[in-house]
């Protein structure tokens, strides 16, 4: 049996990786800052990325650690993963950690990056810089209920009868499904042939975001909306606009923006010899996403 420790166990991705690891047999930990307000499958354990310390309790003992961890809410976020990053990969190989599993970003390095990917570049070398092998997914939009990028995409169409947009929005990007996320990394745990790789992983179509807002209105309210772009609407007027139509704050929807002038797609298959499967096409994602968002408001 395989000790895997999940970073932000409770977050969009966490939440739903922790449930798949421990059904495929593994002894999941479900690493949180508050451990005693869990209530996931796998046990709690209390932790906190700028804390050594923490780590070292967390990491001890445990196989695999999966790192889902960034700060895009923080205007100060670069240097806060860069030293989360240092912590965490210290403290694995101190642990004897085998392996280390990554979300990164997608995005060409001969591009003039912005923040957000520049960032994700960094903490990927930062994680290995103690020794311990580091498998890489990079992803472009995960489309699945609770993902920021996903919650733009719906709130706008939800929100506006008629969308002015910037000139962003026809740049490229392959969107991928959450439960192919989570495939995928329960794929690459313990797995010989992902060691010390990095892996692009997307759904089935490459897509603008003007394609994807067209799709998601469809769906939604079973017509397409108006849509309008301008040349000239700034990131930060961008970001100014979000945070008026959504409930992404400015901040993350500034860094977020920053990153959506680069086009982000996939241009190596590798994963799929690694990890096999047809990933879902976008249409099927969003109808997942909006499906799980349904059921989770009929919980409440």
């Amino acid at each position: 049996m395989t000790t895997v420790l999940v970073t932000g166990a409770t977050g969009f991705i966490g939440r739903r990786l922790v449930p798949a690891l421990v059904e495929e047999g593994h002894d999941v930990r479900a690493m949180t800052r508050r451990p005693d307000s869990y209530d996931g499958p796998g046990t709690a354990v209390g932790a906190d990325v700028s804390d050594r310390a923490s780590l070292d309790r967390a990491l001890e003992g445990a196989d695999v650690a999966i790192y889902l961890v960034h700060s895009l809410d923080d205007p100060d976020f670069e240097r806060k993963d860069a030293q989360a990053a240092r912590n965490f990969s210290a403290a694995a190989a101190a642990a004897g950690v085998s392996q280390i599993i990554y979300m990164g970003g997608l995005g060409d390095d001969d591009d003039d990056l912005s923040a957000h990917l520049r960032s994700r570049r960094e903490v990927e070398g930062l994680l290995g810089a103690d020794g311990v092998p580091v498998t890489v997914l990079r992803a472009a939009i995960v489309v699945g209920h609770g993902g920021i990028s996903w919650e733009i995409t719906r709130q706008l169409v939800k929100n506006l009868p008629a969308m002015v947009v910037p000139r962003w929005v026809g740049t490229r990007t392959q969107p991928i499904a959450l439960d192919d996320v989570v495939r995928y990394i329960v794929g690459v745990v313990g797995n010989e042939q992902a060691m010390d790789r990095v892996f692009e992983i997307g759904g089935t179509e490459q897509l603008t975001y003007l394609d994807m807002m067209k799709v998601a209105a469809q769906a939604m309210n079973g017509r397409t909306i108006p849509i309008i772009t301008v040349p000239v609407l700034t990131p930060r007027l961008s970001s100014r606009w979000l945070a008026l139509v959504t409930d992404v704050d400015a901040t993350t929807g500034r860094n977020l923006i920053d990153s959506m002038t680069h086009e982000v797609v996939v241009t190596d298959t590798s994963i799929r010899d690694v990890v096999p499967g047809e990933p879902l096409s976008y249409r099927e994602s969003v109808r997942r996403a909006l499906a799980e968002r349904q059921a989770s408001e009929e919980k409440r």
